[in-house]
């Protein structure tokens, strides 16, 4: 018996709102290929949902001058108001979207952002719907703050998205939000401004239905496909609707902890009691650097979209090329989301059994090829690649990749 038992004291129990949940299986994927690439291993990691850019010089420089000019002392609750100036800037000239200072909130990242939208709305049981594949930390999120995700499956039959009559069976009494991601994490699908329309017509039958539009990836689209939001889309209904985005990915400042929203007032006025007692005002350097990188000179969000398409047509036509992979081309972000159900029931050259996408998924790390198996996003099978990386290293695991599948004896 340990020595807190034996004097009486209960060992630890976590709270019971996070005891189904865990770390992020990526972040232990990554920190095991990590540990591997220490040891030694030539681990090639395509699990991080990070630009592998730098943050552009512009945004450092105001970054430095910020701290020079003294301005590292609390700010405002969820923003300066040179900030909420940036971003409601940023909503009209970007988005046709017009925002009152009080109907911007600025956060830790847009993580932030949703955390605190669902810790002021939901009540225990409330639903919400989420698409899947979806990024991880939506039905954890959810979860914590006492609601209940429901997860629509959306394959690759309709382009990853979800489908009105899908968003129709999935809405109850008890849902509260929507919550749409496009471009995607992980399937790179985009929603279009006809099928936005197509849902906006079924939230407008549900009074009680907010939608929440996850925009985070919204300048990484490719092939002239245009992006549409769920505000510009159904502007009857911007008055239950959360615009979330951020500096993140558009320009490679995912350390700087910034993320934003737009939405009615009361909402943003509830958000920001969250806020209150949780992290205060976001870091004041990151949000001096936040105002360059939204004001600031834009070409070099179009130029590294430009390198993440030619990144993402190497990797699609290399996993084409593989028998048994079946990867579509996905619209934007930087993640394909492929298929390997004709891998399954392979054996390894070990004659071990590839029965789903996580044995996939491990059978390419003893390869040194790190990916994110599609259960992790809620579909299989399937597995995500995050071709933010450099194209000779992308094209090294593509080789091990096809060499791996190679030795599989296929069923």
């Amino acid at each position: 018996m340990s020595a807190l038992l034996q004097h009486g004291t209960r060992a630890f129990q976590p709270a019971a709102r996070i005891g189904s949940i865990g770390v992020s299986e990526i972040l232990k994927i990554t920190a095991k290929a990590g540990a591997l690439k220490r040891a030694g291993r030539p681990m090639i990691i395509l699990g991080a949902g990070e630009p592998d850019f730098d943050t552009p010089d512009n945004v450092k420089e105001a970054a430095i001058r910020a701290i020079r000019a003294g301005a590292t002392k609390y700010t405002a609750l969820d923003g300066t108001p040179e900030l909420k100036e940036a971003v409601r800037r940023k909503f009209e000239r970007e988005n046709g979207l017009a925002f009152a200072q009080d109907e911007v909130t600025c956060g830790a990242g847009a993580k932030q952002i949703l955390y605190n939208a669902f810790m002021a709305t939901l009540s225990a049981g409330d639903e919400v719907v989420i698409p899947t594949p979806y990024w991880t930390s939506y039905s954890d999120i959810v979860c914590i703050a006492g609601g209940q995700p429901v997860l629509v499956p959306c394959g690759p039959e309709n382009g990853f998205r979800l489908r009105p009559e899908q968003l129709e069976a999935a809405v109850t009494p008890r849902t509260r939000w929507l919550l749409l991601n496009s471009p995607s994490n992980p399937s790179g699908a985009a929603y279009g401004a006809d099928q936005l329309k197509a849902l906006a017509e079924v939230v407008r039958r549900h009074g009680q239905v907010w939608v929440m539009s996850d925009d985070m990836y919204e300048h990484i689209l490719y092939d002239g496909v245009a992006f549409a939001t769920f505000a510009n889309v159904a502007p009857d209904l911007a008055d239950r609707t959360l615009t979330v985005n951020g500096v993140s990915k558009a320009y490679a400042m995912t350390g700087w902890r910034i993320g934003y929203g737009g939405g009615p007032a009361d909402l943003i006025k509830a958000m920001a009691v969250v806020q209150s007692q949780a992290t205060s005002c976001p870091s004041s350097v990151s949000q001096a650097a936040a105002i360059e990188a939204l004001d600031g000179p834009q070409g070099v969000v179009a130029e590294r979209r430009d390198a993440f398409r030619r990144r993402r047509d190497l990797v699609v036509a290399g996993l084409n090329a593989v028998p048994g992979i079946d990867c579509p081309v996905p619209q934007g972000a930087f993640y394909t989301f492929a298929s390997c159900a004709g891998l399954l029931g392979s054996h390894t050259p070990d004659n071990r059994v590839i029965a789903s996408d996580r044995d996939f998924a491990d059978y390419l790390l003893e390869a040194n090829v790190a990916v994110v198996p599609g259960s992790c996003f809620g579909l299989e099978p399937f597995f995500r690649i995050s071709y933010a990386t450099s194209e000779d290293e992308l094209r090294t695991a593509i080789d091990r990749v096809a060499t791996a599948c190679e030795r599989l004896q296929r069923p």
